[in-house]
């Protein structure tokens, strides 16, 4: 069970990261598309912070404390903070590639442990996460300019 719970800490330190990185975004995006950009970074927010609070529950039921520090967040994270004063398109890059990269470096090794402990719970908690976080790294990438 501690390969299972040390794998969701950094599923949630991912997801806080870039819920704050979102949101971040979400105040400081300008540009002729200002009013969709800023509509999709709060929906994604939105469901980022929902997400946190999952993930926090589904460690309590394994049976530890969260440890729901700025350090320890930064310690197991890999997102790395947001720059306030970006262009639209590399805002909207540097999403989408956090979307992927908490799939294939996060979320795949949470779902291995999910497997290998055969809690069908939480690997259906992380496979929905996967599908949302397809879904907007898409969105994000659809969106640039400068494709």
């Amino acid at each position: 069970m501690k390969a299972l719970t040390s794998a969701l800490e950094k599923v949630l330190a991912d997801t806080y990261a870039l819920f704050l990185k979102t949101q971040n975004y979400h105040w400081n995006i300008e540009g002729c598309c200002f009013k969709e950009n800023h509509e999709l970074f709060e929906k994604q927010y939105d469901d980022l912070f929902d997400a946190i609070d999952v993930c926090a529950e589904l460690i309590r039921g394994l049976g530890e404390k969260v440890d729901g520090t700025f350090s320890t967040f930064s310690k197991n994270c890999t997102i790395k903070d947001g720059k306030k004063d970006l262009s639209a398109d590399k805002m909207l890059e540097d999403l989408a590639n956090d979307h992927a990269v908490v799939i294939e470096k996060t979320l795949k090794n949470a779902l291995e442990a999910a497997k290998k402990a055969d809690d069908e719970v939480v690997a259906g908690f992380i496979t929905e996460r996967m599908t949302f976080h397809r879904k907007n790294a898409w969105l994000l990438k659809s969106c640039r300019h400068g494709k």
